[in-house]
């Protein structure tokens, strides 16, 4: 009969793994309950009832973070602004909080220069992007602070909430914005601005130039003329760097005063026709603003 030969080796290696195992499933065990981080259910609730749109309106990025600041009582309800009423109110009821108000926001551009009123100085050849057009000599718009037309808005936009009219201008349905800022973020001439939909004076420009400067490139220029200033009550216009600029934080002094006398039509008043208080592309000029009559694009060079 062969002798049997007992392999130590073997046997402690087996020994060791068993006993390593063991203290990890220990560690495991008592980490686990030592390191567990309680998560409130409610927060899948209510994340459920928002939109999933994670546009970061509400000043967090994602739903699923606005969820856990509702439930943990950081925030309101009405903070998210895409949700419907209804859907604010129906989270408000279940956690047992007030919905809270907070007045939708959208974004807003500072500029109304399309081909029809607004010079091209140089026809740009090249990829269909305003970044990129905006590093060849600025984009060959005669306005340098002004719109390239080439829609990186509008491709940026997860909403659908801009498009572009036949004057190679954006238009922003208010219904739709979410004011999520990556038109904000996007523009290489920094046109777009997110806006209180009641602040309804808005100055659609951002050119610098003084008066006939001005108005030679762009028809619809601001002109530095200072009669918005003027006529509004003291300190809500003030002009600088020859551009009309509103102070919101008076807004309760906002009035239609301003946009009366203004020669181009620079500066405008936002009806609010559309949901929430939104502008549904109503537009009102001044009794002094020369009408704008071309409905071709104005020839280039």
């Amino acid at each position: 009969m062969e002798a049997q030969i007992f392999d130590f080796g073997s046997a402690t290696a087996i020994i060791f793994m068993t006993v390593l195992g063991l203290s990890l499933a220990v560690i495991l065990s008592i980490a686990n309950k030592y390191l567990f981080v309680y998560e409130d259910p409610r927060i899948d609730e209510v994340d459920e009832m928002l939109p999933h749109n994670n546009c970061g309106a509400c000043g967090v990025p994602g739903c699923r973070t606005f969820a856990e600041h509702l439930v943990n009582g950081e925030t309101i309800p009405a903070k998210c602004t895409v949700n419907t009423k209804e859907g604010n109110q129906l989270i408000a009821d279940y956690l047992g909080v007030d919905m809270g108000t907070e007045e939708k926001r959208v974004a807003r551009l500072a500029c109304a220069g399309g081909t029809h009123v607004s010079f091209t100085r140089a026809a740009y050849q090249g990829m269909s992007s305003c970044q990129a057009a905006s590093v060849i000599s600025g984009g060959g718009k005669g306005c340098t602070w002004g719109c390239l037309g080439l829609g990186d808005c509008a491709d940026v936009c997860d909403f659908d909430a801009i498009k572009m009219n036949k004057f190679g201008l954006p238009v922003v349905n208010e219904d739709l914005c979410t004011a999520c800022e990556d038109c904000v973020a996007t523009c290489p001439k920094d046109l777009f601005d997110i806006q209180a939909v009641s602040n309804q004076l808005w100055v659609a420009c951002k050119n610098q130039q003084f008066d006939e400067d001005a108005i030679k490139e762009c028809e619809v220029a601001c002109t530095a003329c200072e009669k918005c200033a003027k006529d509004s009550p003291e300190g809500l216009i003030e002009i600088v760097n020859n551009l009309a600029v509103v102070d919101y934080s008076k807004k309760d002094l906002l009035s239609k005063a301003a946009i009366e006398r203004c020669p181009t039509g620079a500066i405008v008043w936002l009806d609010q026709n559309g949901n929430d208080g939104t502008n549904d592309g109503t537009i009102k000029k001044g009794k002094k603003a020369k009408p704008v009559l071309r409905k071709s694009a104005l020839p280039v060079g």
